[in-house]
């Protein structure tokens, strides 16, 4: 931007400077020329009188002091005679024998004539001539004055439209470096409202926006952690109710209690750092993965679900947190025991790829649903459509992806892909 603005006065100052410039060094020469030849013309015109009054001689004498006096030619044409400059006679001169006093440009310079009657004899001429020399006489410097004050016109008009430049520049610039804190999740940062013109304004509005925001999330904060208070009675109760079970379903109860409380303080934790930015989180994928299929393996029991289970050797760290990453499996495995019918078949394979890992679940149920389950809120089986969205975007923020197929024998293949980039 102050490259731009310094070239567009640059631009604007030199057209005027031209258009002021051009027309006045044009002027001053034309002045020069007429100022040397009013000069001969004064000149020639004070021999005037001697040439009708003296003799001969007493006019050769003053024709020679004027020529030595000035730098223009001044010769008399007499009858027959010639006196001062030895030139021969012009059109211009015989034109003025003929009684017409004229001026005319020539090749070198300027001639001018002048026819004077002398009494009982034929018309003299006064011939003078005015060199290129004296008609251009302190032109070039006066231009080269001209040059130089149109040059410092001009860097005076750069070096201020250089700090003005600087102060929009500099103020765009902190403008948006507000706009990355806020992004980043620095809620706290503010832009300067004093900025020059509509930035000013600019700068109020994404101040006004930033609060609003941080209402917002304040907002959001205290009511999921309403929300979470209120969740987390009953689940003690159940906990309770669990804890008088036989061993067995009580502690498969008790897992099932505690991986939702597990995730109702992660909520409240997500909440709570909303509006900051993120820290670097990195979790061994394998360890999870194991630890989340041994969970839904006591379901898969009593559902009658075969389950094939190809976990690679850890650790294969993901940039996710524990939570992030159990909520992704959960997710998937939760699905398969939703939307396929007792007995289906599934398998569970966590492979490693450069820079992170790949997760696959398929199963042998009816297959993918017709729709973009992929996208928030929709589902083609009737559910909340957020488990895969959950999925998709746990995936993204790692530089991954997720990809729906159908499976070599029906059913559905989900492949996960979780890279080593956010």
């Amino acid at each position: 931007m102050r490259r731009r603005v310094l070239l567009l006065v640059a631009a604007t100052t030199t057209l005027v400077l031209v258009a002021f410039l051009v027309p006045l060094a044009m002027l001053l020469r034309n002045a020069a020329a007429d100022q040397a030849v009013q000069r001969a013309t004064v000149q020639a015109q004070a021999l005037t009188a001697l040439v009708v009054t003296t003799d001969r001689e007493a006019l050769d004498l003053a024709v020679r002091q004027v020529n030595a006096r000035t730098d223009q030619d001044v010769t008399v044409f007499l009858d027959d005679t010639r006196l001062g400059v030895a030139v021969d006679p012009t059109p211009l001169v015989e034109l003025a024998r003929r009684g017409r006093s004229e001026s005319a440009s020539v090749p070198g310079g300027q001639e001018i004539v002048f026819a004077v009657q002398r009494p009982g004899s034929t018309t003299a001429v006064i011939r003078t001539f005015v060199p290129d020399a004296d008609l251009t006489k302190g032109v070039p410097r006066a231009w080269l004055l001209l040059g130089g004050l149109g040059l410092l016109l001009l860097a005076v008009s750069l070096v201020v439209a250089d700090r003005l430049a600087r102060t929009f520049v500099k103020s765009t610039v902190d403008l948006a470096a507000v706009s990355h804190r806020l992004g980043a999740g620095q809620l706290d940062a503010r832009a300067d409202e004093t900025a020059p013109g509509e930035l000013g304004v600019v700068a109020g509005a994404l101040n006004g926006l930033a609060t609003r925001i941080d209402e917002a999330l304040r907002e959001e904060r205290e009511t999921i952690a309403d929300l979470s208070h209120r969740v987390r009675t009953p689940l003690t109760s159940l906990r309770m109710d669990a804890e008088s079970l036989s061993e067995k379903d009580g502690e498969r109860i008790i897992a099932g209690v505690e991986a939702v409380n597990r995730a109702v303080t992660d909520v409240i934790g997500q909440a709570r750092r909303r509006g900051v930015a993120p820290e670097a989180a990195v979790t061994d994928a394998a360890a999870v993965v194991t630890a989340r299929v041994a969970f839904w393996a006591v379901l898969a029991e009593d559902t009658e679900r075969a389950l094939t289970v190809d976990v690679r050797p850890g650790p294969l760290p993901v940039p996710l947190s524990q939570a992030d990453l159990e909520a992704c499996v959960d997710a998937l495995l939760g699905n398969v025991f939703a939307h396929t019918p007792h007995g289906t078949a599934f398998a569970v394979r966590l492979d490693p790829v450069p820079g992170g890992a790949r997760l696959v679940v398929a199963d042998s149920g009816p297959g993918l649903p017709a729709g973009p389950v992929l996208r928030r809120g929709v589902s083609g089986s009737g559910s909340s459509g957020l488990g895969l969205d959950i999925v998709r975007r746990a995936a993204e923020r790692t530089g991954g992806a997720v990809e729906l197929s159908p499976g070599r024998r029906g059913g559905l293949t989900v492949t996960v892909t979780f890279l080593g980039s956010r």
